[in-house]
């Protein structure tokens, strides 16, 4: 397994991470998966002995039965393991539940804590946005909880590139602790994210980490060209993330990855993964399982070495357009870019 410096930070975490979104099956979440207790057990026991380092959850996850069987499968027992945890979205029907205000990021924490049994998160992101909140309390609240040793380092999710500017220069403005990483959907399938989102992070020295790395399961090559959605899976049950608006472009990307994934006797999915890793800026895929065989793929990944060409390939069939201003940078700016730039830029560039 390998270990990736996490932004600017001292931390290093693995290039994958356990996701437990599936941990629970109550409520929507049961769309997803329904593992119980003893099913993570096997998941975490199989994803530790693989080297990951770093167990990904939220406290809305079946409604917090995911952080739930984290504590109970972990208590006593974290040693090296780090944990990653959100709040921010609406968990209750008080005025005051969700948001990222000092009321709500505070509270939401605490009862976290309690539910993993742990005195500290080491990784605790802001789920999404809240642009009712001033940006200045939610650092705040977060630079506290950071000082009180309940939160080892900051992250956000969701965030658009200005709300992650604004953010950071609230922190630098007043000498808060600064997110350290990201989490953001990045697929072959959803490349928006290399707009934006990549240069800021490689502009302010941000980690990567992806959720839903496999795009709910649509890059992993069970998913066909004029077939029906497999039964059980995640589209079977009705679960939108994420979507899909070029039907026709996203089976022409699965049949590269089949084609490349053959060709190294590997699945489709592993190759989907193995590209992402060899992306600008990323830190760490968060995947998530509902059997031991699916982890297993998963975690084979990390040692998938993609070559040239077949990244190539693959660069070329899942390419995204040009938006504004970015065609006009890539015509008219090519001689004065930056590294960030050209995380962009640099395949349109004739």
């Amino acid at each position: 397994m390998e270990y990736r410096q996490l932004g600017r930070s001292g931390l290093r975490v693995s290039v994958l991470t356990l996701g437990t979104m599936t941990f629970g099956g109550q409520g929507p979440f049961a769309k997803v998966g329904n593992t119980d207790v003893e099913g993570a057990a096997r998941l975490i026991d199989q994803a530790a002995e693989a080297g990951v380092n770093l167990i990904d959850t939220a406290n809305i996850y079946s409604g917090g039965a995911s952080e739930e069987i984290v504590g109970q499968v972990m208590r006593g027992r974290w040693g090296d393991m780090l944990v990653a945890t959100k709040a921010r979205m609406r968990f209750g029907d008080g005025p005051n539940q969700g948001g990222a205000s000092r009321h709500g990021l505070i509270a939401e924490c605490e009862k976290s804590l309690r539910r993993l049994h742990r005195d500290h998160i080491d990784l605790y992101y802001v789920h999404e946005w809240d642009g009712e909140t001033p940006v200045e309390e939610t650092m705040e609240a977060l630079d506290s909880l950071v000082r009180a040793g309940k939160v080892r380092y900051a992250g956000a999710s969701n965030y658009s590139a200005w709300h992650l500017m604004k953010a950071l220069a609230a922190a630098d403005r007043h000498g808060w602790q600064r997110f350290v990483s990201q989490q953001i959907h990045y697929t072959l399938q959803a490349r928006e994210a290399e707009y934006e989102l990549v240069p800021v992070t490689l502009d302010q020295g941000l980690g990567i980490l992806v959720w839903s790395p496999l795009a709910g399961g649509l890059l992993s090559g069970k998913y066909q060209r004029n077939q029906a959605d497999p039964e059980g899976s995640r589209r079977f049950n009705g679960w939108t993330e994420p979507p899909v608006e070029d039907e026709g472009k996203l089976y022409d990307i699965v049949d590269v990855l089949v084609e490349i994934g053959a060709a190294h006797g590997v699945s489709a999915a592993q190759v989907a993964l193995a590209w992402l890793l060899g992306r600008p800026g990323v830190t760490s895929l968060v995947v998530g399982a509902r059997t031991q065989a699916q982890l297993a793929d998963n975690l084979a990944s990390a040692g998938l070495v993609l070559t040239a060409a077949e990244r190539a390939k693959l660069d070329a069939v899942s390419q995204p357009r040009l938006l504004y201003p970015y065609w006009h940078q890539a015509a008219t700016a090519k001689d004065r870019l930056g590294v960030a730039d050209l995380s962009l830029l640099k395949p349109y560039l004739k």
